[in-house]
């Protein structure tokens, strides 16, 4: 049996010299890819492992074709504040199971993208998590997913082959509405978006469903813009003009929607909540928190995407069966004190 050799790296080369065959043999061996007989593979293995040529992770996985690694593939990890929530699930779960999570950022960019997935293919990852950060309905996926176990986030296979899991957006814009309703608001005005996507037409229908249930009128006003601070302020701005006007409880969009209503609310001596009730959606700490007073919200279920990611692609790794294909995860409310009883 060859020694274990301590003066050098060992190269390919070295695996290919003391087992007697070529580096593409080598190299098939280890891919799984090309024809290798079985009994010619276990020997190669058997020597890699023997030369120390396989950094340790790899090295005890030879024998079971895995690499122990996933790959962790995202649209804008740098410059969406709620990733780290994400990629903190999926970091935990890999950790758990003694599994490596190399974790890439697109930035919403197809063909770097692709570059990336191709890559954590020849690398021999066992598995993809594929995430977006905002909610979003994908019309296509890239074709490399379709080649190793593939777990979604905040994004849907339209297809319907691949698991994912995204946030139940009617559920969250119900919850946030009740909250308000409970709270004893009767006049409750929804503050969005005018661009269609998953999570505004979600939070809609949660929204006016809880309205309607309660025996109240939906109102809903919109603004062509980011759902950002100014986006907020423009549509609060609107609807103290217009009808919605004696609304005592404001659902904002987001987090970052609430605090233009706050501003706004500032400038004009509306005092939140002794006059005004506000509720935001995804916990976005550093406003959320920071405002006062402190926004009640709706989190969203950031890391449990994470997390579930994970642990169905290892899942599926190891056979089991996935028993939800669409997964829709609940949000969860966090009450700080900007909801009070109408005056």
């Amino acid at each position: 049996m060859p020694s274990r050799r301590n003066d050098r790296a060992v190269g390919i080369e070295d695996v290919a010299r003391a087992a007697g065959v070529s580096i593409t043999t080598v190299s098939h061996a280890f891919s799984g890819r090309g024809q290798v007989a079985q009994k010619t593979r276990a020997r190669i293995l058997q020597v890699a492992e023997d030369l120390g040529y396989a950094p340790n992770r790899l090295a005890s996985s030879l024998r079971t074709r895995r690499s122990n690694i996933l790959g962790f593939i995202s649209d804008d990890i740098a410059t969406t504040p709620y990733a780290t929530r994400v990629v903190l699930g999926g970091q935990e779960a890999a950790a758990e199971r003694d599994q490596l999570l190399v974790v890439v950022n697109s930035n919403r960019d197809a063909a770097i993208e692709l570059d990336q997935l191709t890559a954590l293919m020849s690398a021999q990852v066992d598995g993809i998590v594929y995430a977006r950060m905002f909610h979003q309905e994908a019309t296509s996926l890239p074709p490399q997913l379709g080649r190793v176990p593939t777990a979604l986030l905040d994004t849907s296979d339209p297809e319907g082959n691949m698991p994912s899991a995204v946030p139940d957006e009617v559920q969250i814009g119900r919850l946030a509405t009740e909250t308000l309703l409970r709270a004893g608001h009767t006049e409750i005005v929804h503050l969005t978006i005018s661009e269609p996507g998953s999570a505004r037409d979600g939070r809609i229908a949660g929204y006016s469903a809880a309205m309607r249930a309660a025996g109240q009128v939906p109102r809903i006003v919109t603004v062509p813009e980011p759902a950002d601070a100014r986006a907020g302020r423009a549509v609060f701005a609107e609807m103290t003009q217009g009808p919605a006007a004696a609304a005592t409880g404001v659902f904002a969009f987001n987090d970052p929607m609430a605090m233009g209503v706050y501003q706004v609310a500032v400038r004009g001596g509306i005092r939140v909540p002794e006059e005004l009730s506000v509720v935001g959606v995804d916990d976005f700490e550093p406003v959320a928190a920071s405002l006062l007073p402190g926004l009640t919200t709706v989190a969203l279920p950031h890391y449990e995407m994470g997390r579930w990611g994970v642990e169905t692609v290892l899942a599926m790794l190891d056979g089991d069966e996935v028993p939800h294909l669409h997964r829709l995860l609940r949000g969860t409310l966090v009450e700080r004190e900007s909801v009070a009883p109408p005056r």
